[in-house]
């Protein structure tokens, strides 16, 4: 089975998302440079195991949810 190698949170309210997550866990969060809003999000160190992933804001249905994507880049959605 691939490993998962990144994950997106889907938010309705993306400051409010990002300062539970920083306050919580201290992930680091840097929104990227292009057309649509997104922020990467860095879990921990580098040289620890672990995963990064992406916050973006949630369009559509607010039934939850999030995206993991495998070694094989396959989306994975997951809902709660």
């Amino acid at each position: 089975m691939a490993r998962v190698v990144h994950f997106e949170i889907h938010a309705e309210k993306p400051d409010r998302a990002i300062n539970f997550y920083q306050k919580s866990f201290g992930w680091e969060f840097q929104k990227w440079d292009g057309p649509m809003d997104y922020w990467m999000i860095t879990t921990g160190p580098e040289d620890q195991p672990g995963i990064n992933g992406g916050l973006v804001p949630r369009r559509g249905s607010s039934n939850g949810g999030s995206t993991c994507s495998s070694g094989g880049f396959t989306p994975i959605r997951a809902t709660s």
